[in-house]
């Protein structure tokens, strides 16, 4: 009798990490198509930025919901160009965690597609690092849009962080002031087999891209092999 009762716990146990582990993995892979939809809109994030982006953070479906006040959610990717100074290819990606909140008069609910650009390789470090608060600890500013936008604007110059979102529901758009970014280790853990944090993940040489992760990686190198800030990026 116990046997068949430990080996039913067994199997929950199994069962429960074979889930989450799908969970994080389909999360990994809707990462991926939506950089692929936005990269392929008519207003899509300018290749001329993208190129001068040392990683890149995608969430899928950020859930904003307000009642009087709001705060969002959301559970993404980071993926940085390989290098000491993210000067190579696309590495493995990472797994992270958008929260936050925000008052004023808010009713109704949102889901939106978010895309944030890591322009520098401070702000990299910084995320990497450790929890950053958006507005604080890096500053981050809306991305200019649209093939022909110019990147020469003071946003593109001084952010540490340009956001792209993609919206569905009752609000316009999304802001990101006072949320925070955080390394979601559990989910690296579901997706890597292992204890691995973010740190390791990106920085750490030859780390292969798990399968639920190669379509975003490649669809960022197809967009931008090459680090076209490299020689002026801050060291």
């Amino acid at each position: 009798m116990m046997n068949k009762l430990t080996l039913g716990v067994c199997i929950m146990f199994v069962a429960s990490g074979l889930f989450a582990a799908n969970k994080e993995q389909e999360r990994l892979e809707k990462s991926g198509v939506v950089m692929e939809e936005i990269m392929n809109t008519p207003e899509n994030i300018p290749q001329e930025v993208l190129e001068k982006a040392e990683c890149v953070i995608v969430f899928p479906s950020v859930l904003k919901l307000a009642v009087g006040f709001g705060g969002s959610y959301g559970r993404g990717a980071m993926v940085c160009r390989t290098g000491e100074h993210f000067n190579g290819a696309w590495g493995a990606p990472a797994m992270f965690a958008l929260e936050g909140g925000s008052f004023g008069f808010q009713l109704g609910g949102q889901a939106t597609d978010l895309v944030l650009l890591v322009m520098n390789d401070r702000g990299a470090r910084s995320i990497l690092s450790s929890k950053v608060k958006l507005g604080a600890d890096a500053s981050a500013a809306a991305g200019p849009k649209g093939r022909d936008a110019s990147a020469d604007t003071d946003a593109s110059l001084r952010a540490e962080i340009l956001s792209y979102s993609r919206s569905r529901g009752l609000f316009a758009g999304i802001s990101l002031e006072g949320s925070t970014l955080r390394a979601d280790n559990d989910a690296n853990e579901q997706i890597y087999g292992r204890k691995i944090g973010a740190k390791e993940i990106v920085l750490g040489r030859g780390r292969a891209v798990p399968a639920s992760g190669r379509h975003l990686v490649n669809v960022l190198q197809k967009g931008s092999p090459r680090n076209e800030s490299a020689k002026n990026s801050n060291r």
